[in-house]
């Protein structure tokens, strides 16, 4: 990797994705590892989804669903748009999207990152009770907090936007982040702050609100079992976010701070982390979050059903193994009763028609009676 930091410029780094490498190894495995994250990940957030519009369709809607609901929408964005444009500059080895993504490319991603963190904080306020409200509606304040959070992420990274430029190199371009000399002084305090509010203390707060949480839970409840599992899922969902994450915000904190390059593997490292952080927290809530789990086992058997008997319909998920039976035993008796049996109908009805002229007829009393 070729890079000169030019003289009147307080740091010169890369943006979207390190450029320049040399090797065909780094060429072709960054992007196949970066797209195996991407699709994984983007089905896993899509199910969870589908689950959550599914629950609150039905009624079972709650605070915290509403926002981990978010926070795979955030997810899915992260691996849809930011990821591939990491995998297209590690093959080309340069830049080629055009100025525009060269400069929204490292805010847009850094403004869903901050909303990850920023929300998982948020659900410490939220309630585990259903929503009393509409199907695919959420409290008031949710909404708000959403709007508030996005609003935030959106602005802290806003040098990232400012700083960034295209560059020609020979007959290709890069993308590089460059900080003149003269915004040294407010954009290094700058940067002491932006990661220490939208990453630091937001998962250190979020950790420890949940592991007191949890031991209260677990040591004081009534029901400790049934009231200490979402906590215990949004603490593991806390903890894998700080730890995948501190790499990649440390070796963005320590370029802009003016220190000396990480080593380029370290960073390549960190940044495959940060996406797979996102295809991380699908697999969490699927093993560990029991409405989940079993939305999700609901989704597989009606999708198997309709899949190998089209005609037939799906029995609802919902009723218990009796009322399924009783139902079904009811379908069959009602076809029963609707069904013709033509032999049957053939021999009733040629009895019927049936008209027996015998002059020597054993019981001639029969007519007897008729003629009288």
């Amino acid at each position: 990797m070729d890079t000169d930091r030019p003289a009147n410029v307080t740091f010169f780094d890369f943006v979207g994705g390190i450029q320049l490498l040399q090797g065909e190894d780094t060429r072709t495995a960054m992007p196949v590892i970066l797209i195996g994250i991407c699709v994984s990940g983007a089905v896993g957030n899509l199910l969870v989804l589908l689950i959550f519009i599914r629950d609150f369709r039905n009624g079972r809607g709650s605070e915290v669903k509403a926002l981990l609901a978010s926070l795979a929408s955030t997810d899915l964005v992260i691996l849809l748009l930011c990821a591939p444009v990491r995998a297209i500059t590690y093959y080309k080895q340069t830049w080629t999207m055009g100025s525009f993504v060269c400069r929204t490319t490292d805010w847009f991603q850094h403004s869903c990152v901050v909303a990850k963190t920023l929300i998982l904080l948020a659900t410490t306020r939220a309630k585990h009770t259903l929503v009393p409200s509409s199907p695919l509606s959420s409290p008031t304040w949710i909404h708000g907090a959403l709007a508030f959070i996005w609003m935030v992420s959106m602005m802290f990274p806003i040098p990232q936007m400012l700083f960034a430029s295209l560059l020609p190199h020979g007959s290709n371009a890069v993308c590089v982040s460059e900080m003149p000399a003269c915004a040294y002084d407010f954009m290094s305090l700058f940067y002491k702050v932006y990661p220490t509010v939208t990453f630091v203390a937001p998962v250190m707060l979020t950790v420890a609100f949940y592991t007191k949480v949890l031991y209260t839970a677990v040591n004081h409840a009534p029901s400790p079992q049934h009231q200490s599992k979402v906590v215990l899922v949004l603490l593991c969902q806390s903890g894998a976010m700080g730890l995948m994450l501190m790499p990649d915000w440390g070796a963005f904190t320590w370029i802009r701070l003016g220190y000396n390059k990480p080593p380029v593997g370290l960073m390549m490292f960190a940044q495959v982390l940060l996406y797979a952080c996102s295809a991380l927290s699908p697999v969490i809530l699927m093993t560990m979050y029991d409405e989940v789990r079993h939305g999700l086992v609901s989704m597989w058997l009606v999708a198997s059903c309709r899949s190998e008997k089209p005609s037939k319909k799906c029995p609802q998920t919902e009723g218990n193994g009796a009322e399924l039976v009783a139902n079904d035993v009811t379908r069959k008796l009602s076809r029963g009763k609707e069904k013709t049996f033509p032999d049957v109908e053939h021999f009733w009805t040629g009895r019927r028609n049936t008209h027996v002229e015998d002059e020597h007829d054993p019981v001639p009393w029969e007519k007897e009676e008729k003629m009288l």
